[in-house]
């Protein structure tokens, strides 16, 4: 059994069904985290490898950066700022904006006034949002897993952004992590670092092409001291 955890808002389907399909024979175990418990469960042993959110303690680890995600401002369907495509930072000067404790983002300088409260969680800032007590910024894929009705979000391109990545223990690099990380990135069944794929069946043609190679002509052999039917001179 492969066990793989991940931070809210990855979505490892992709990954997990190349796994299915190229190593059947392991079943891929999936664990949900909450950001701020993914190292400590990977240190403890409860999972081989994991999805998280830089930057953590990487003590201890080996990490691979993934991909790096826009930063979104999420707000009621009717707030000022959803009147443009896109936000900028000073857009939201005059607006209170909620920071959880769960934040992975890292903020030089935090745009905004700072709110009344620090929710536990996102999930809590969403609805601080909804209740309409201030603004959150947030990764885009976030901000798609606490999607509201009645909220909407606008990219931020000058704010800082979240990048995900993969995480494993440096001292169990087991030859099931090799194959996953082989997956992540993109590397073939056939390539040297993934699994020996089974040698191809020979074709008909093949066999016996092989066969007349060993036996000079393709012809039966014939014994010494006799003569091949066929062909005798007049």
């Amino acid at each position: 059994m492969f066990r793989l955890a991940y931070v809210p808002g990855v979505t490892p389907a992709k990954w997990v069904n190349v796994w299915t399909e190229r190593i059947p024979d392991v079943p891929i175990t999936l664990v949900a985290v909450p950001a701020a418990e993914v190292v400590g469960l990977l240190r403890d042993g409860g999972a081989d490898a994991a999805f998280v959110r830089l930057p953590i303690d990487r003590d201890g680890l080996s990490v691979i950066p993934l991909y790096v995600e826009t930063t979104v401002v999420v707000a009621p369907k009717d707030h000022a700022v959803t009147a443009a495509d896109e936000v900028a930072l000073t857009d939201l000067t005059d607006d209170e904006v909620l920071h959880p404790l769960d934040d992975t983002i890292e903020w030089p300088v935090r745009p905004g006034l700072p709110a009344f409260t620090r929710p536990d969680t996102t999930a809590n800032a969403v609805e601080l949002v909804a209740a309409g007590t201030g603004l959150l910024l947030v990764p885009q894929s976030l901000a798609r897993l606490h999607h509201r009705r009645d909220l909407t979000y606008r990219p931020v391109p000058e704010a800082p952004q979240s990048q995900v990545a993969l995480a494993w223990p440096k001292d169990a690099t087991t030859e099931l992590v090799e194959d996953f990380i082989g997956i992540v990135r993109g590397r073939t069944a056939n390539s040297s670092r993934g699994r020996t794929p089974a040698a191809p069946a020979e074709k008909p043609a093949q066999r016996q092409a092989q066969k007349s190679a060993k036996n000079g002509s393709g012809r039966r052999p014939v014994p010494a001291g006799r003569k091949r039917k066929g062909n005798r001179p007049r």
